[in-house]
């Protein structure tokens, strides 16, 4: 049977539809389409797709699966991989990865497989079963891990641990966990419940959560290392960041946490229901070009904004933000003005935004984050009128818990210094990973490095057990 040239086409909500709610944007595979789209897999035997993924899935096989249509086996040969499928399968970046590597992918007029979309599947068809399949837990315990941080890599963490046999205590400072997962990404991206789902699935493995417990403050470093064999410190990077232009006090200006941590944490997508409003906001001009700022622009269409912006100081070339999201962001009506930086936030008179001052930016030779460095252009400012302006230039670490602990070096960056390879630290017997280590990053990646952390946990336990 000859191999289709495109994938399976997957069901949207449509452009007008979905900037009036927040229900998720992709309707997901049938498992017919599922099925359709498994086919085009060409089962390659040295399979790039499964060496670029950081949590190295077995890509393949589990397509072989649903090709079969034995979706079980599909679930038992994901669940030896990775914790979050669901997630992955709706936010990792998999045209930079699996898919991008795809040989399907690389033949002259092919698109590669639909990695991500088939993972969300598996995923999504195991958590609507009345018994979802979970790993076995090992009865016997090798001794107790402490997890610092609930987001992706601690989440690994924790699950991973659970399988080998560890009791796992994961330590949460909000009302509830998912970290970055639930409130840095909106729910017509992700949504809450299947955050919920996977969470639900680690925690049956025995892994224990403690909530609003706030490590450095309700709990120390020194309490921790006195009750546990080890800890992974997955607080991430979620400190705003601000470019420091004149105006950045006035009222109107957010950073993207706080903007996108009150929309989808603290459920402002859902007021009155919910107490918590945001600005309603008529103009609204977003900085950066991450997924992030799309995350920001496409969340305050939603809720309400007449006009939207993104402002970024580099072109579409040098974007970082997934190109799906990029796509859908344009469907939604979004604008993007390339090539251009604030240079000033402008007072109505009364404390409020009146507008952003721009500057339009030329692309000198590239600089150490290998994009072409902006430069601007004299005589070429131009003038937004704006009540919003949302910064998602970035997120620094969080200063809680690393200054209660002094013992713990950190970097130039005033992040976790920790071995790339095992999340060792200074200090003995605490690992680390994810944004806290490297800044922010992606899910996929916090998620690989909690995976190698967990196996150098688990070596270091042993040891200091048979010592």
């Amino acid at each position: 049977m000859a191999v289709s040239k495109t994938k399976t086409p997957i069901s949207e909500q449509s452009p007008h539809e979905r900037i009036r709610n927040f229900k998720e944007v992709c309707l997901g595979y049938t498992l017919e389409e599922g099925q359709a789209e498994a086919s085009r897999c060409l089962q390659c035997k040295d399979a790039p797709c499964i060496s670029e993924c950081p949590v190295a899935i077995d890509i393949p096989s589990f397509i072989h699966a649903i090709r079969e249509g034995d979706m079980p086996a599909a679930v038992e040969i994901m669940s030896r991989h990775t914790n979050l499928p669901a997630v992955c399968g709706r936010v990792c970046p998999q045209e930079t990865q699996c898919e991008g590597v795809c040989k399907l992918g690389r033949a002259k007029g092919f698109e590669p497989v639909a990695v991500g979309k088939l993972e969300r599947l598996v995923a999504d068809w195991n958590y609507a079963r009345p018994a979802a399949v979970n790993a076995e837990i090992p009865r016997v315990k090798i001794g107790r891990v402490a997890v610092i941080g609930s987001g992706p890599a601690g989440l690994t963490v924790a699950g991973d641990l659970a399988k080998l046999g560890y009791d796992v205590t994961v330590y949460e400072a909000l009302h509830a966990p998912g970290g970055v997962l639930l409130y840095g990404i909106p729910e017509f991206r992700l949504p809450k419940f299947i955050v919920a789902k996977e969470i639900e699935a680690i925690t049956s493995l025995g892994v224990k959560l403690e909530l609003n417990s706030v490590t450095g403050l309700a709990v120390t470093m020194r309490e921790i290392m006195r009750d546990f064999d080890a800890c992974f410190i997955g607080v991430g990077a979620g400190a705003p960041r601000f470019q420091g232009v004149p105006g950045t006090a006035l009222s109107g200006v957010y950073s993207a946490s706080e903007y996108l941590t009150r929309i989808n944490l603290m459920h402002a997508y859902e007021f009155p229901v919910y107490d918590t409003p945001t600005k309603r906001s008529r103009s609204v001009v977003v900085i950066g070009g991450g997924n992030v700022a799309m995350d920001a622009a496409r969340s305050a269409k939603r809720l309400g904004a007449e006009d939207v912006a993104i402002v970024y100081r580099r072109s579409l070339t040098e974007m970082p933000a997934r190109i799906e999201e990029y796509h859908h962001a344009v469907e939604e009506g979004i604008a993007f003005h390339w090539q251009t930086n604030p240079t000033e936030y402008s007072d109505d008179g009364s404390g409020k935004l009146r507008g952003v001052k721009c500057i339009k930016m030329d692309l000198g030779e590239p600089d150490s984050s290998g994009r072409r460095r902006p430069i601007p252009i004299p005589g070429s400012e131009f003038f937004i009128e704006a009540d919003t302006a949302i910064e998602a230039i970035g997120q620094g670490a969080n200063r809680v818990l690393l200054s209660t602990f002094p013992e713990l070096r950190l970097n130039r960056y005033g992040y976790i210094d920790a071995d790339p390879k095992t999340g060792a630290t200074s200090v003995p017997g605490i690992f680390a990973g994810g944004d806290i280590v490297t800044g922010a990053a992606t899910v996929i990646l916090a998620m690989g490095a909690g995976k190698s952390s967990a196996l150098a946990i688990d070596e270091f336990v042993r040891s200091k057990n048979k010592a």
